[in-house]
C-alpha cells in the first residue's frame, strides 16, 4: 500500500488562480512557502497560467518578483474605480495612484499579463466618471479588463448601508448605460468581451475562467472553496478551524456534496455558456450530458449522442422560437448566443431554460 501511493500520479492541472479575498496579504514568506509546496504537491509541468489576485495597495516589487521568479505569469488587481469617492463609498483602502504604481511594478517585475477589476453602478457614480475610469485603465495598458455591475450581498457592510437609506442605489437605466457603455468604448480599443463581465485583446482572455464558463473539472483549495469534478461538486468546510483539523488527518473537509445528472450538465453548462460571446454549442452539452458508459466508449456511442442531440433542441425549440422571435438571441444549426439586446437581460434569458 505504501509503495503504491508512492507511485500515485499527481494532480496536473493546466490552470492554477489564487483568488477569494486578497491573496497578496499573506506575508511574502508564507507565500513563498505555499507556493513552492504547491509544487510539490503537483504536476504542474502543464500549467499554462497561474494568476493572483493583488490588492492595488498591497503591491511592492520584491514581492512581485518573487511571485514570477516562482512562475505565477498573470496578475489580477482589483481597481475597481478611479475615482477616490467612489473607491470610499465602496470602502476600498487604496487611491487611484496605488493601480497605477501597481501596474508599473509588476511590468519591472517581469508580467506582460495583468488584469483591472472596474465596477460600474456605484451609487452617486455618474457616466462621466465611469467613462473616466475606463479611460484611465486604457491608458495603463493592461491586456484584459473584467468589469462588473456592484451587486449586493447578503450580510455585507453595503447590503446594511443600503438598508438603512444612507445612499440611492444606481438606477437601473443607468447600470444598462454603463454596462453599453464599457463594452463599445473597449471594442473601439481593441479589447473585445468575450464573456458578459469580461473583455480581453485577442488571445489574452483568463484561461481559468474559461474552464468555468464550458462547465469543465476544477478542484478548489482552502475553506469555503467550491469544486466540479466529472458531475460530482461540492464545497469545503467555511471555517477555517474546521478545515485545518480535517486536513492533517486525511479527512475530506467536505460540505454540499451533489452528484448532477447527465441532463443537470448539460442545463448547468447552457447557463454558463450563454454569458460567452460564442454562446451555447450543442455539441459541448452533449459532452456534458453523456453516460459514464458513452464516457468510455460503451455502446453505441454515435447513435446515442445523435439521438440525445435531436431530443435537446427539440426540448428546447419553443423557447428558442419565443427568444429568437423577441430579438434577444441568434440560433444557428451549431447553437445559439445572445444579441446586443439579449445581453441585457442575460439572467431573464436563462431563467426560460430552467
Amino acid at each position: 500500500l505504501e509503495a503504491h501511493a508512492t507511485e500515485r500520479p499527481l494532480p496536473s492541472p493546466r490552470t492554477v488562480f489564487f483568488g477569494g479575498g486578497t491573496p497578496s496579504l499573506l506575508p511574502i514568506d508564507a507565500m513563498r512557502r505555499l507556493i513552492i509546496g504547491l509544487k510539490q504537491r503537483f504536476d504542474l509541468s502543464r500549467v499554462d497560467e497561474w494568476t493572483i489576485e493583488v490588492n492595488p495597495a498591497t503591491a511592492n516589487l520584491e514581492y512581485l518578483q518573487m511571485l514570477r521568479e516562482l512562475g505565477i505569469d498573470r496578475l489580477s488587481f482589483g481597481a475597481q474605480s478611479f475615482d477616490p469617492a467612489e473607491l470610499k463609498m465602496l470602502e476600498r483602502h487604496h487611491d487611484p495612484d496605488d493601480v497605477v504604481q501597481s501596474i508599473t511594478l509588476a511590468r519591472q517585475a517581469g508580467f506582460e499579463r495583468l488584469n483591472l477589476d472596474l465596477i460600474y453602478a456605484i451609487p452617486g457614480q455618474s457616466l462621466a466618471s465611469w467613462d473616466r475610469s475606463i479611460r484611465q485603465a486604457l491608458d495603463l495598458g493592461t491586456t484584459h479588463l473584467s468589469c462588473y455591475g456592484l451587486t449586493y450581498e447578503p450580510n455585507t457592510a453595503m447590503t446594511v448601508r443600503k438598508r438603512l437609506g444612507e445612499f440611492t442605489p444606481a438606477a437601473d437605466e443607468m447600470e444598462l448605460e454603463m454596462f453599453a457603455h464599457v463594452r463599445h468604448t473597449l471594442a473601439a480599443h481593441g479589447i473585445e468581451w468575450y464573456e458578459i463581465s469580461n473583455y480581453a485583446k485577442p488571445g489574452e482572455e483568463c484561461r481559468h475562467n474559461l474552464v468555468y464558463w464550458h462547465g469543465g473539472n476544477y478542484i478548489g483549495i482552502g475553506p469555503s472553496a467550491a469544486s466540479h469534478v466529472e458531475g460530482h461538486r461540492f464545497k469545503n468546510v467555511p471555517r477555517l478551524a474546521d478545515w485545518e483539523s480535517a486536513v492533517p488527518s486525511g479527512d475530506l473537509a467536505v460540505i454540499e456534496h451533489e452528484i448532477l445528472t447527465p441532463q443537470q450538465r448539460a442545463h448547468e453548462a447552457m447557463m454558463l455558456q450563454l454569458r460567452l460571446r460564442q454562446g451555447v454549442r450543442w455539441s459541448t452539452l452533449l459532452t456534458h450530458s453523456r453516460t459514464l458508459g458513452e464516457s468510455a466508449g460503451c455502446g453505441d456511442r454515435h447513435s446515442t449522442l445523435d439521438t440525445r442531440n435531436s431530443t435537446l433542441q427539440q426540448t428546447y425549440a419553443p423557447t428558442l422560437q419565443k427568444l429568437n422571435s423577441l430579438g434577444l438571441i441568434n440560433v444557428t444549426e451549431s447553437g445559439f448566443s445572445l444579441t446586443e439586446s439579449g445581453m441585457n437581460v442575460a439572467d431573464g434569458i436563462a431563467a426560460e431554460f430552467e
